[in-house]
């Protein structure tokens, strides 16, 4: 099986990468750094490796990239993204814009780039996030836009889906990657990314549309993103918000 992976350079993205090398898979491993990628192409030892460069945001660098593949893929796992927050609701516009650039822009210039290779029997999994199904302080950037992602992945399976290829949409919880160790509030039930990784790929395998890890947190998630949102309010600001004292 061709595989093709955006940010394979570092979290989840390096580790499905090394872990579909090592079930014998051929690896198109997507990255902007090219140290990084020599770095991957060395761990890889010898396995079947192509390795790509480009930066998901520069929309005609990553059309060049994508135009003309070695082998056409039959699973594409669509996994850049970057994290950041803003502070006691005041807006940064700048870290606003470089979370949609790289998380939403970064994803549709990697469809469009690659999406004339689509056919039939392939398969499309777009890594999103469970903060997409809950509104949480400090993840104005970052959840609105896995928000965008996981409705982008689930309208557009409805055509690809009729043309017989499968989408997948995985909404992983806390994973311990170069990402999360820069958070410094606590992570519940945090898994490593070689757990990551084999549930990804367990999911994928089996074809399921939706794919949550760990099932417990991503489950009390989930319930509390289908309560009404005056409820969903009083219970994050009740169990996540420092309380406030009035001068």
């Amino acid at each position: 099986m061709h595989v093709f992976i955006t940010g394979a350079t570092s979290g989840i993205g390096q580790q499905l990468t090394l872990d579909y090398l090592k079930a014998g898979h051929h690896v198109i491993a997507c990255g902007r750094s090219p140290a990084k990628l020599e770095a991957l192409s060395q761990a890889a030892s010898g396995a079947p490796l192509t390795c790509l460069t480009f930066d998901i945001t520069d929309t005609a660098a990553t059309f060049r990239a994508c135009h003309h593949l070695p082998h056409t893929p039959d699973l594409w796992i669509l996994n850049a993204g970057d994290c950041e927050y803003l502070e006691d609701g005041y807006m940064d516009v700048t870290t606003f814009r470089r979370i949609i650039e790289i998380n939403v822009m970064g994803l549709a210039h990697c469809i469009e780039g690659c999406q004339h290779h689509f056919k039939a029997g392939q398969h499309v999994a777009i890594v999103g996030s469970i903060a997409s199904e809950l509104a949480l302080p400090r993840a104005e950037a970052y959840g609105a836009s896995k928000a965008c992602i996981g409705y982008y992945a689930r309208s557009v399976s409805l055509a690809l889906e009729r043309r017989g290829i499968k989408v997948s949409t995985i909404y992983p919880g806390f994973v311990s990657t170069p990402l999360t160790h820069k958070n410094t509030f606590a992570m519940p039930m945090q898994v490593s990314v070689a757990t990551a990784s084999h549930k990804i790929q367990r999911g994928l395998a089996r074809g399921q549309r939706h794919i949550y890890f760990p099932w417990l947190f991503t489950t009390l998630i989930r319930l509390l993103g289908a309560l009404p949102y005056t409820w969903q309010t009083y219970l994050v600001r009740k169990w996540l918000m420092p309380a406030t004292v009035d001068s």
